[in-house]
């Protein structure tokens, strides 16, 4: 036995035990694809074994059987053709095309049996050729669309396809070639054969250990991304990025529904952000939750005739469902959908509930953290709660009891004396100790308007330059020297209470924290298109760890005495407010022991919230 012999020897083999494979597969799930697949390769090992057998004889195959060869040969496009549209979709118009052709050549041969001439041939060489190639473009095209698993099938076949004609075509006219070509031609014919076989191997038959090797990769990709996907913004995110490791790892269209407590139904997402509700035991997804068991469906249509529409407008040909599921607590279904069955394979069944398995675990997880993140929160709106009860009770009682005590003291002096003179410095100390009650009140309900959204009103055109100037001759204290820097005017439109507020809040924060006859600065400028305003101090500082959230609410500096300087924490909060409701920006400069220059940029033009 020389090499051509044993590559010869090789290949036939090779299509004899794929013919097997898929009769194996055909006996233990029927369906037409399979049933194809078993035509198409049995008729090649029909061919192989009448060759071997007449070469066993040792004589000549009789005409008839030569005649069946010829016909069962032409016959091979053809049925790799209903393959084709087992994998995809053939054009009518194509199919029947290809069945008039075999007619034709059928036909020509049984007409001029036992010895069919040149010209019959050459056509039955031309129409394998061609219909082999045109299986072979369809298989590329699919394999563009495909992902996964299911792409590197359909690289192979067409492969296969294309050696294939390739093979038949030189096999064809090897007889016209010189006698120093043929050897030639039947040795590359050898290969290609060969080459056939293999990749036929691996796209129509490939075995277990291969598929889990063409699936690792994405797969691995898949589980090296799962311990980052609990920490997604949002369980849409999570969703969205396990149903790409799912549609990779198994090369095809994956969703997953989340069961939902509030509708009891699982809930599926689809790409356009709409969604779609299943009940529990309806369509294949709503059955494998109930019965939490995969569910694999070769025609769903007939399976579940109540999507049949949707099927069709989806071109959904196969369908497998597993349920995800965390120990005893259901949590949703991984659906799988394929335009034919023969993409699936009985161990997608494994490898989907393994999906579904880490889908449960990732899902687990999520649960997991947004439930100690709600512990969390809880515990800081506790927190917060009790600092803004103690802080709110600490700056509230302070005016509130010098304006009880100097009332009663005029209450009681008015009482023994009515003649006498009113007290008009204690008069003074409860207006200032009301104002400053006031103020507080002001500012707790200006915070809760600012969650509301709804600080800022009516807009008008504003001079921020000449209100700087106004609020700094009103500051009547001699505590400190309020200074305005501001060379031309400054106009914007804006809600003129909320912007003195604004200033008046950075104004007095710089006089609380500065020492007694030193210089505030407030500069008024224009820059870029915009209002800009700067208030410098040179109070205590604020510590660069406190300046990332000193504009919080209830928020001060860790450096600040609350027995020395009053306050709830409010007036940065709401002075943020009122830049951000206006399209503006605040932020601050500051160095411990040297003071604090606060920032605001404000539109110039319009005043309106930047979208």
């Amino acid at each position: 036995m020389n090499a051509l012999d044993l590559i010869s020897l090789v290949t036939q083999l090779i299509y004899v035990l794929i013919f097997v494979s898929v009769a194996l597969r055909t006996v233990r799930q029927p369906t037409g694809a399979h049933s194809d697949m078993t035509l198409f390769f049995g008729a090649v090992a029909f061919i192989i074994l009448a060759s071997r057998v007449a070469a066993l004889i040792g004589t000549a195959a009789p005409p008839w059987l030569t005649t069946v060869e010829i016909a069962v040969l032409m016959a091979l496009p053809y049925l790799l053709l209903r393959l084709v549209d087992d994998f995809t979709n053939v054009r009518s118009a194509i199919k029947r095309a290809a069945e008039l052709g075999l007619a034709a050549g059928i036909v020509a041969t049984y007409a001029t049996a036992p010895t069919p001439p040149t010209p019959v041939i050459l056509y039955v060489v031309l129409y394998f050729f061609v219909v082999s190639l045109y299986c072979a473009l369809a298989f590329i095209r699919s394999a563009r669309r495909s992902r996964g698993v299911t792409r590197r099938r359909m690289e192979a076949i067409s492969l296969g396809s294309i050696l294939l004609g390739t093979d038949i075509l030189i096999t064809g006219l090897t007889p016209l070639a010189g006698p120093d070509d043929r050897a030639v031609l039947q040795a590359l014919g050898q290969l290609l054969g060969l080459g056939s076989g293999v990749a036929y191997y691996l796209g129509f038959a490939p075995p277990a250990i291969l598929r889990r090797a063409w699936q690792e990769p994405e797969l691995r990709a898949f589980l090296a991304r799962a311990a980052s996907l609990p920490r997604l913004p949002a369980t849409l995110d999570i969703v969205r990025e396990l149903e790409r490791g799912a549609a990779n790892s198994t090369g095809t269209e994956a969703r997953i529904g989340l069961w939902h407590d509030e509708t009891s139904n699982l809930r599926f997402w689809e790409d356009d952000g709409t969604t779609v509700d299943v009940e529990p035991g309806k369509h294949f997804a709503g059955r494998a939750f109930e019965l939490q068991r995969p569910i694999f469906s070769t025609n769903p249509v007939r399976d579940n005739p109540d999507g049949a529409t949707n099927y069709r407008a989806r071109n959904v040909g196969a369908v497998l469902a597993a349920p995800i599921t965390a120990g005893e607590r259901r949590l949703g279904v991984l659906t799988l959908t394929a335009v034919r069955p023969p993409i699936f394979a009985i161990s997608d069944i494994e490898l989907a509930s393994l999906i579904a398995d880490q889908a449960a675990v990732i899902l687990e997880s999520r649960a997991l953290i947004d439930h100690a993140a709600r512990v969390r929160a809880r515990e800081e709106a506790t927190r917060l709660k009790e600092d803004f009860l103690s802080a709110a009770a600490h700056d509230l009682k302070t005016p509130l009891t010098t304006v009880v005590a100097q009332a009663e003291f005029l209450e009681r002096r008015a009482t023994r004396d009515p003649s006498a003179p009113a007290d008009l410095a204690g008069i003074k100390r409860v207006v200032r100790e009301s104002k400053r009650l006031a103020g507080l009140v002001g500012d707790l309900l200006d915070a809760t308007r600012l969650e509301q959204g709804r600080l800022v009103g009516e807009r008008e055109p504003v001079d921020i330059a000449t209100l700087a100037q106004e609020i700094c001759s009103h500051d009547t204290s001699d505590l400190t020297l309020c200074q305005v820097e501001a060379s031309a005017p400054v106009v914007g439109v804006y809600d003129r209470r909320r912007i003195e507020q604004l200033l008046q809040n950075l104004l007095e924060n710089a006089k609380k924290y500065s020492p007694e006859q030193t210089p505030i600065t407030i500069k008024v400028w224009q820059e870029d298109g915009k209002a800009r305003v700067a208030v410098t101090d040179s109070g205590i500082g604020i510590p660069a760890a406190d300046l990332p959230r000193i504009f919080e609410r209830f928020s001060r500096a860790s450096n600040v005495d609350d027995r020395r300087f009053h306050g709830m924490g409010l007036g940065l909060f709401i002075c943020r407010g009122i830049v951000e409701e206006h399209g503006g920006r605040i932020w601050v400069e500051s160095e411990v022991g040297k003071g604090s220059t606060f920032h605001v940029e404000l539109p110039i033009a319009d005043g309106r919230r930047l979208n």
